[in-house]
């Protein structure tokens, strides 16, 4: 594995950045997780509150309202919300390490100038990839792009949407010409209030219920030929490179809702008395408890790694691959192992760790599954560039 050292130590303002995002986590967001699980549903004063600390455009260069901030304070940022709400720190990730940086990387000018600023200050953005018969093998999309002269139209569905019911601003992949395959797909900016365009279906999800997951409905769309994103049939790319550093935030938002179980299961073990005393004096206990501690710390590890690669512009795919897969587990793991510790109060909606546990069963899934995270290592390995 590529390494960028030293791993472990933060610069005086990253240290600052994250205690300032704890503050605002543990004071503002805390009181609210419960409330906006059962709403599902953002609390809009936390959104506001989002925009107001400069967390939506962290990486945006200040000339367009943003923090001027590297991809490592954004991971920070991500890592530190989600060990309070996982739900909130998916909300900031998917503004930052996917729409954000896709404008940052493929945008012109003009495009730049109307949309970062935006982003930085008011609107929410959400990104399109995924269809219902398009995944893992997301370049099999249905949805098309035909050229009008001066605008595209487009038709499709897409599905699995993140930020949908809040967003503003949406970045949309059709094809545009289905007879070269995936070489035909485009990515295009869509704002809500294009004629054609719409939201549809929210859906009622297992864990991270306070963000927003929708379908978006494409009828005969108009999008001005000024909002193709890159070039047109070059959609493919600005994907998988996208993606490539959204699944690093993915990464963060699983040590973050790690580490947030495991503070729950420490607090409790050393509450809870059986046989005359804590529970955390058992050495079976205090043994889970350094297993789940391990388990963070190497992919904490793995995540600032892969995020420091991206920083210093070195190849990361794989150690992004890697931090994701890692990451997942580790969530799955100690959100579990939490729950047993808690014993039956682990498993009432009166304590914070079922919540942990449900969210984490997502990290598997979006923005690459385990076993596309385990291809895309296996190709690298293979390919010599491992």
């Amino acid at each position: 594995m590529d390494l960028v050292a030293p791993l472990t130590v933060l610069r005086e303002e990253e240290e600052m950045f994250r205690a300032s995002v704890r503050e605002f986590a543990e004071g503002e967001i805390r009181p609210r997780v419960e409330q906006m699980d059962e709403n599902q549903k953002l609390d809009p004063a936390i959104i506001e509150q989002c925009f107001a600390l400069g967390l939506m455009g962290i990486e945006t260069p200040e000339e367009y309202g943003g923090a001027g901030g590297s991809f490592f304070t954004a991971i920070l940022a991500v890592e530190e919300l989600s060990r309070v709400d996982p739900s909130v720190g998916v909300f900031v990730d998917v503004q930052n390490t996917l729409v954000n940086n896709a404008i940052l990387r493929w945008g012109n000018g003009a495009q730049k100038r109307r949309y970062l600023s935006r982003l930085a200050t008011e609107a929410v953005g959400a990104y399109a990839l995924s269809e219902a018969g398009s995944g893992s093998d997301a370049f099999a999309m249905q949805t098309r792009a035909v050229d009008r002269g001066d605008h595209y139209v487009l038709n499709g569905r897409k599905l699995w949407i993140t930020n949908g019911n809040e967003a503003e601003i949406f970045i949309v992949f059709a094809n545009a010409d289905p007879e070269a395959g995936y070489r035909g797909i485009t990515a295009f900016i869509v704002e809500r209030g294009f004629e054609g365009f719409s939201v549809g279906k929210k859906e009622n999800k297992l864990g991270i219920r306070a963000s927003s997951t929708v379908e978006l409905i494409l009828e005969d769309c108009r999008v001005p030929k000024e909002n193709v994103l890159g070039e047109v049939g070059k959609g493919y790319k600005v994907s998988i490179e996208t993606l490539n550093e959204g699944r690093i935030g993915i990464g963060a938002q699983m040590i973050g809702l790690a580490q947030g179980a495991f503070e729950a299961a420490l607090k409790y073990t050393g509450e809870r008395v059986q046989f005359g005393k804590t529970i955390n004096q058992f050495q079976a206990v205090q043994f889970q408890l350094a297993e789940m501690a391990t388990e963070i710390e190497a992919a904490r590890l793995m995540v600032y790694n892969a995020a420091r690669l991206k920083d210093a512009g070195r190849p990361f795919v794989k150690e992004a691959a890697m931090a994701k897969l890692y990451a997942s587990r580790v969530a799955e793991f100690v959100a579990s192992k939490a729950i047993e510790l808690f014993g039956g109060y682990g498993f009432v909606k009166d304590y914070p760790v079922e919540k942990y546990w449900r969210d984490s069963k997502i990290g598997a899934i979006y923005e690459g599954t385990s076993n596309m995270q385990l291809q895309t290592i296996a190709k690298t390995l293979i390919g010599g560039r491992g």
